[in-house]
């Protein structure tokens, strides 16, 4: 079996449709199984960066803290479903040790610090906080080793994140790569690892596929990929826990479009 926890974050993102990740988040939400689903109230407060180079740090803090304890209390593998990317941080947190790849599926790798982001947005800080670097109430300890992180779809990159990918040689998946759905597979049992976290941003799908995405970025990966690719992963190690993020439809009528392609990722995860 598998626990839904929705956590409608909208503070980690710095996209002017930010408010709209919470009717996304709860959009996906009624179609979930209601006596698996838990759900977090999103915050009512921006919350404020509190001195750091983090913007709204203190309402991301208590949803980590909250996240994370929605997890370690479920009896099975969590799926997280966001709001924000931010959301991965208390997902991992809550499940991770040095046997753990993080499989990122993205089109942005979220890889900034606090001092080399251009927004002070902290959803493009996430894997960098997972990998233990950033603010210290926004960083996991100790972080997820590079070595054990696989980057999927990933094609908007900043001058900072290139930088660290290539220093550490982190594993990068295209999307034209997914055509073979042992690609993914292949990678993650190569990093040694015995259990996956697989966190999917939406806007790795290619903008064919879903609309409701607040920054798309053309030549993505097509759904039917991804969701090979995540089943195969599936079939070769234990999937500990997974996030779903950055649906942010622009109508109620514009959701529905999108719910179809969101329910076949959320299978596969499932």
């Amino acid at each position: 079996m598998t626990r839904f926890i929705v956590a409608p974050q909208w503070q980690g993102s710095s996209s002017a449709r930010a408010m709209q990740l919470v009717d996304g988040a709860e959009a996906i939400a009624g179609d979930l199984p209601r006596a698996s689903t838990t759900l977090l109230d999103p915050p009512a407060e921006a919350g404020d960066a509190q001195g750091t180079r983090v913007q709204r740090h203190s309402t991301l803090v208590r949803m980590r803290e909250r996240i994370e304890e929605a997890v370690r209390a479920s009896d099975e593998p969590a799926i997280v479903v966001g709001g924000d990317c931010g959301v991965a941080l208390g997902a991992v947190s809550a499940i991770a040790g040095d046997d753990l790849a993080v499989v990122w599926i993205d089109a942005h790798p979220d890889l900034n610090t606090p001092g080399s982001s251009p927004s002070g947005a902290f959803a493009g800080m996430a894997l960098r906080a997972i990998a233990g670097e950033g603010e210290a109430l926004l960083r996991l300890e100790p972080g997820i080793a590079p070595s054990r992180l696989v980057l999927v779809a990933t094609r908007a990159w900043d001058p900072e994140e290139e930088a660290f990918v290539v220093a550490h040689g982190i594993t990068v998946i295209r999307a034209d790569e997914l055509a073979s759905p042992d690609t993914l597979a292949d990678a993650v049992a190569a990093t040694g690892a015995t259990r996956a976290h697989v966190h999917v941003d939406l806007d790795a799908l290619d903008p064919a596929d879903i609309g409701g995405i607040a920054q798309a970025v053309p030549f993505g990966a097509r759904t039917t990929e991804v969701v090979a690719s995540i089943r195969r992963l599936r079939e070769r190690l234990p999937l500990a826990g997974a996030t779903l993020t950055e649906f942010a439809p622009s109508s109620p009528a514009a959701a529905v479009d999108d719910l179809g392609t969101i329910l076949r990722v959320i299978g596969a995860l499932a």
